[in-house]
Formats: structure tokens, C-alpha cells, sequence
């Protein structure tokens, strides 16, 4: 049986994106209790509006109630979850919203944030009621490997969920106090303003010397990516492969789950794919060895070969035809490969072959006409570029 592909979303332009791009399920985020506070994330009504949208592609929704709980806000989370009840299933770390899970019969899963590193701990939880762990980052394929086999050996009806691709934290699964410290933002309450991806040096407090670092970002760690060994993670039979991203944007959901949904369908895949869009170099993470030095970064922001310039928007789209009528606000021209985003839309990529009064370059100030994928009015468009 395949792995679960599942993708993050911030928004609904995302959540089309990751539809479309072969994801099998998807994590969201509330306004609140999640741990991407500052992603776009969505109210009440949308969870419901996006679920609505997911069931009817057979896509499941996960939502995340994954911060810190304080006594003063278990009531206002339990009138969440009970409306809830239409979700796959909600990843939480506090067990207070473990015992609300239960109440309202939803789905449990566990978040990478309780650090579950053995079968002893899978084995506790799950006689807690989970359904399924998303285990901690740190650990190898080996030791992923051993739990599942005791998983398996016991006859225990657990579910093992484990990160691909995205960005990982210096932190013990992601429990860091930096933010705190500094600026007084949680990243326990999804409020982290990333500090660690600062450059830094070591200052002698009585002589004012400075201490020169092979690498001054000593606390920015390259991004995860599994492509090259997801063959050995799909052998082992985890049940759910994770794309963290819940603040990217909508082409780099839609890049990044359909290189993974190529991967899992046996197809064949490019690493270079992966490289076009946000990424700060990659690593192997935990799956074979502890990260040393050359597993962080060297510079502040994204590696990505490939940037998109916002052109236009979409002032109309004839159907029967497949031209979208495009308002321009900075020029581009034939030949260069064009993104289309919307809230319906979700993400469409494609090759500019011609306009449709067969002109060369679109000028700002104009309306042309563009063959495009299904479009909508108002949507954003952007072309693509090197960087």
C-alpha cells in the first residue's frame, strides 16, 4: 500500500494548488492553537469550506491544534473541536485536546512536538487513544524502521507519519525557547520569528574580540528533502509522507507535491525541480547520521533557481476558446513560462507559445490575450525567471 502524500496549505489558493498537484491529504492551520501563526491560515467557515472542497476530490483534511494550551483557553478549544467533526483528523501535542478529541470521536494524531523517539512511547500514546504519530525529527531510517517492525509485531493499529521535505528547526522537534527569549513571540504558540536563521557571531565581553565561525549561520539548518531515498522510506511502510510549507507559496506546494506524487507512483523525478523553487540547500536531515557543519546554511533566504514576477491579473478567461485576457502591469513575452494563481484557480503553470494577436512582448498598460489552463478574473499572474 502507497504512503499518504500530505501537503500543508496556508490558504485556499494553496489548497487547490496541492489538490491539483496529486496530494492526497492536507494539513491546515486555524487563526489560532496552530504553530504557523503567522501563515495566512484559515477561520472556521473555511475549515469547513475547505473540507468540503477536499471530500469531494477524495482528499483528506488534517487540522492542526498543535500549540500550547492554557487553562484559561480550554473552553474556547473544546467550541472548536466540536466543530470539527467533518475533519480526517486533528494534530494536537497538548493532551488536554487529546481528551476533547475523544469527547467528539475525531480522529486523533499526535504532533512531531511530543518527540515520540522508541516503540515504548508509540506504544503509551497509542493506549491513550492515538491513531497516529508523526515521530520525531531526530531520529534515523534505522530506528523509524525498528518501530514500525514492533508496530507490526505487536498488531498494534498505529499509523507512523514522518517529514519529507521542508524546513527543519535546530530545536529537539521543533521546541524552541530562542524566540521567546529574544523578542517574547513563542514558537510553542506558532509566534516564531525564526532568529535562528539570523547570522550571528561569539563576542569576548572584556576585550571586545570576536571569534570567527567556519559558517556565522551556526543555527540555520538546510531544508529536509527525502527524494533521493524515498524508495527506502516507502519500503519500510510508513503509513504518511509530510511536505512542510504552510507558509509557502502556491507554486511551491504545487512543485514540491508533484515531484513526491511522481516519486511515490514509481515515475520518474528530478531533483533539479525541487531546486526552482524556495529552498535553502538540502539535507538528508536525521535519516542516516547526526547533521554536522556542512548540513547548515551559509546564507540568509532562499537558494531557489527560479524567482516569479508579478505581471498582471486576469480580467476575463473565454471558455470556449482557452484564452485568458490579462491586464499588464509589467512586460513579459512569448516564451517565457507563465503562473496563474487564484483562489479557485490554485496554481497553473505553463509555456507563453503566443499571444493571440500574435505579438512578441506584452507591454504595461495593455490587455492581451494568453492560450492558458482554466482561469478565473481577478487572478494573479506572474512569469518566471532565473534568478
Amino acid at each position: 500500500m502507497k504512503p499518504e502524500l500530505m501537503t500543508g496549505v496556508g490558504d485556499f489558493v494553496t489548497l487547490h494548488a496541492a489538490i491539483d498537484s496529486g496530494a492526497d491529504a492536507v494539513y491546515l492551520g486555524l487563526k489560532e492553537f496552530t504553530m504557523r501563526a503567522n501563515a495566512k491560515n484559515f477561520s472556521l467557515n473555511e475549515v469547513k469550506k475547505a473540507i468540503e472542497i477536499c471530500h469531494k476530490r477524495k482528499v483528506r483534511v488534517y487540522v492542526t491544534l498543535n500549540s500550547i494550551i492554557y487553562d484559561k483557553e480550554i473552553r474556547k478549544v473544546e467550541s472548536i473541536i466540536k466543530k470539527l467533526k467533518d475533519a480526517d483528523g486533528v494534530i494536537f501535542w497538548d493532551l488536554s485536546v487529546l481528551e476533547l478529541l475523544k469527547k467528539y470521536k475525531i480522529k486523533p494524531i499526535l504532533s512531531t512536538q511530543a518527540s515520540v523517539s522508541n516503540f515504548e512511547a508509540a506504544k503509551f500514546y497509542y493506549n491513550l487513544g492515538i491513531k497516529r504519530i508523526v515521530l520525531a525529527r531526530e531520529l534515523s531510517l534505522e530506528q523509524i524502521k525498528e518501530i514500525i517492525k514492533k508496530i507490526k509485531k505487536e498488531k498494534i493499529d498505529l499509523e507512523i507519519e514522518c517529514f519529507i521535505h521542508g524546513a527543519m528547526c535546530v530545536s529537539v522537534s521543533g521546541r524552541c525557547f530562542t524566540s521567546q527569549f529574544l523578542f517574547n513571540k513563542s514558537a510553542n504558540r506558532g509566534d516564531c520569528l525564526q532568529p535562528c536563521r539570523r547570522e550571528y557571531i561569539i563576542k569576548d565581553k572584556d576585550e571586545g574580540y570576536e571569534l570567527e565561525l567556519d559558517n556565522n549561520f551556526v543555527m540555520s539548518a538546510k531544508d529536509l528533502c527525502c527524494l533521493p531515498f524515498l524508495d527506502k522510506l516507502i519500503k519500510i511502510g510508513i503509513s504518511a509522507f509530510k511536505i512542510e510549507g504552510r507558509n509557502r507559496d502556491a507554486r511551491y506546494v504545487a512543485v514540491v507535491t508533484k515531484v513526491y506524487r511522481k516519486a511515490i507512483d514509481g515515475e520518474k523525478t528530478d531533483l533539479k525541480e525541487l531546486e526552482k523553487v524556495y529552498n535553502r540547500g538540502f539535507s538528508s536531515g536525521f535519516y542516516f547520521s547526526i547533521p554536522g557543519k556542512d548540513e547548515f546554511v551559509n546564507l540568509y533566504g532562499s537558494l531557489a533557481k527560479e524567482k516569479k514576477v508579478y505581471v498582471g491579473r486576469v480580467v476575463n478567461y473565454f471558455n470556449k476558446i482557452g484564452v485568458a485576457e490579462i491586464k499588464v502591469e509589467n512586460s513579459f513575452k512569448v516564451n517565457e513560462r507563465m503562473v496563474i494563481e487564484g483562489e479557485s484557480t490554485g496554481c497553473v503553470e505553463f509555456l507563453i507559445e503566443r499571444f493571440h494577436d500574435e505579438r512578441k512582448v506584452a507591454n504595461k498598460g495593455e490587455i492581451v490575450g494568453v492560450k492558458s489552463p482554466k482561469v478565473r478574473k481577478k487572478d494573479k499572474v506572474y512569469v518566471i525567471r532565473k534568478q
